[in-house]
This record gives C-alpha cells, structure tokens and sequence, in this order.
C-alpha cells in the first residue's frame, strides 16, 4: 500500500493539484508555451483543439494495472486496486478548472503573455484525461464524458486497454469520449510483457479482447505507437504492428518518440540515448504505412518539436467538428 498522504504532497510539489480524493489536474508545457506564444501542442494542429483551453487530468490518481518501462509518471505512487473512493464527475470538472486558474494565475506578470488567450483559458473547453493513471478503472467514466459532453467541452481518453468492458459499457450507454486512444507499443506478447511488466498473466488476452472491438467503437479512434531506440524501434516489429493496426482500423496512428523526462529517465537504460530522433520516427512511420498501403492509411503531418508522425487515411476527417461531441 503506498502512503497516499505523502505521495500527494510529493505529487502537489511537482506541479499537480489534487482534486477530489482520487482525480488532479497539472498544467501541460504546451497549455504555458501556448500561453506565451512559444508554440502549440501537436494535438492542436493535427485535431484542431486548442492548447491554451486544454485541461489534463486524471481521475484514478493511482491506480494503474502496468508499470511500464516508459512512463513518466511517478509508478512508486501507482496501485492496482479497484478506486475505494469514487470522486463525482461533476466535481472534478469544476474543481479541475478552479485550480488550472490559479495554477496559471502567475503567467499575468509575464511580459510575453497573450492576453487573450489568458482570458480564454479560464475555461478551458478540451479535457484529456491522460495525466496519470489507468481512466478506464475509474467507474464513472462515461459519467464524466457526459458531462463534458453537455457543458460543450471535448474530452480525449488514453486507454491502455485492459478493461474492455469499460468500452463496450460506454459504447452502449453513449458515453465515449471525442476521442480515444489505445496505446499500442508492443505487438506481440514477449514484448508486451517486457514492455507493460503485468503480474496479470492474463494481460496480453484482454488487450487483445480490446483490439476485437475497437472497430466497432463510435467514435474518433486513434492508435498510439511510443517508439524506444534498442526496444521496439525495430524493423522486424513492422508487419506484427501493421497486422494489429488492420484489425483495431483506427481512424489515426500517432507515431512518436520516447522522451526521457520525469521517472521514466531514472530506469536503467531509458536515458537520453533510449529516445529517438524525428528523422527516425519519420522513416519507421514509412515502413508501417508501406505495409498499410492495401488499406489507405498514409502520412498526413507531422510535429516536429515532439518527434511525432501522423498517419491516417482522409486528411479532411483530422479537424474535430461540433457534431462529433
């Protein structure tokens, strides 16, 4: 069991404000560059949503089944049971913003800082619910994707895909989200294992139970390949990846490097040399769609500042329109 009262403290020293019992908020460094006219996340110029009204959050704090080797996040805060306090959707939204306002309250005293925008932000209209944590183990998901939904806001979901009832549940209550990620780093059970270090021996089933329906999701669907130099950046990796790709047939393929920042560049062998470079990413980003060839799906843009690749099948489709939340 890990201390919570001290991991939040630690957590509150680094950036993160805690909502609720279980959920928090952290200001992302493309929301404070976007703030002072320093640049925009990429999801911002592939999908339209705005940095500067783009709230992160997580509402299961700590709770995640994987303790993935290239994660970010504080893993010596993470546990795998069920949530025993179940935060109310309604309040995180509400407490979220209140301490994104004052998270960014200082950025007025800033020479550089876009006035508008600042303004802007003080209600922010995008939430990814990705900051930490496993979103699927938190109950009342769809609840959340709900509200959102009427208060006019979007809401992006990272999922690694354990929990497919989850997703079957929020598709037959309508309650997915604008859109969904499914991070794919590992496309064959050895790797899977090396890669996410599940004690469930069953892990590798139910990810694969999530591919079985994802096709069948309603919603903008998006595969999230993270690429580690010595790990999965390999050649040989390509038609195992574009075989799963053709069964998840998801809308986009975001293809990206690993970034040594946080916990993560504290493991062994996960230091700078573990990231790799743009003209990498690019080039591996080829060899996947020239195995997708047969299925439409080509190179539609990139970001270079965070070494990521875009792949889809209909550029028109990348922009988000109201009528999809």
């Amino acid at each position: 069991m890990i201390d919570k009262k001290k991991a939040k403290k630690d957590l509150e020293k680094k950036g993160y404000r805690i909502v609720e019992g279980n959920s928090a908020v952290k200001i992302c460094t493309w929301t404070k560059n976007s703030l002072t006219n320093k640049g925009v996340c990429y999801k911002e110029q592939f999908y339209g949503i705005k940095s500067h009204l783009c709230c992160q959050i997580s509402c299961s704090l700590f709770n995640c089944q994987n303790k993935c080797i290239h994660c970010w996040r504080d893993q010596e805060y993470t546990e795998q049971l069920d949530l025993k306090k179940i935060d109310d959707p309604k309040k995180i939204i509400s407490g979220s913003i209140i301490h994104q306002r004052k998270l960014i309250e200082g950025f007025k005293g800033n020479s550089k800082i876009n006035l508008k925008k600042f303004k802007e932000a003080q209600d922010p209209n995008q939430f990814a619910i990705s900051l930490t944590g496993e979103p699927t183990i938190y109950p009342k998901l769809g609840e959340l994707v709900n509200e959102l939904r009427k208060q006019g806001k979007t809401s992006f979901i990272v999922t690694n895909g354990l929990v497919p009832e989850k997703l079957n549940q929020m598709q037959e209550q309508n309650q997915l989200p604008t859109q969904l990620y499914l991070s794919l780093n590992a496309p064959n059970k050895a790797l899977y294992e090396k890669w996410h270090r599940n004690p469930d021996p069953n892990a590798w089933n139910k990810f694969n139970k999530t591919i079985s329906i994802f096709p069948k999701l309603k919603t903008r669907k998006v595969i999230r390949m993270t690429l580690v130099r010595g790990i999965n950046l390999k050649s040989e990796l390509v038609p195992q990846y574009a075989q799963l790709i053709k069964k998840i047939n998801p809308d986009f393929i975001e293809i990206k490097s690993y970034m040594s920042v946080g916990a993560a560049r504290k493991r062994k062998n996960m230091g700078y040399g573990a990231m790799v470079s743009y003209d990498e990413i690019l080039e591996y980003s080829k060899e996947i769609t020239k195995k997708l060839n047969q299925e439409g799906y080509k190179i539609l843009d990139s970001h270079i500042p965070s070494r990521v690749i875009l792949i889809g099948k209909e550029r028109e489709k990348m922009k988000i329109k109201k009528e999809e939340y």
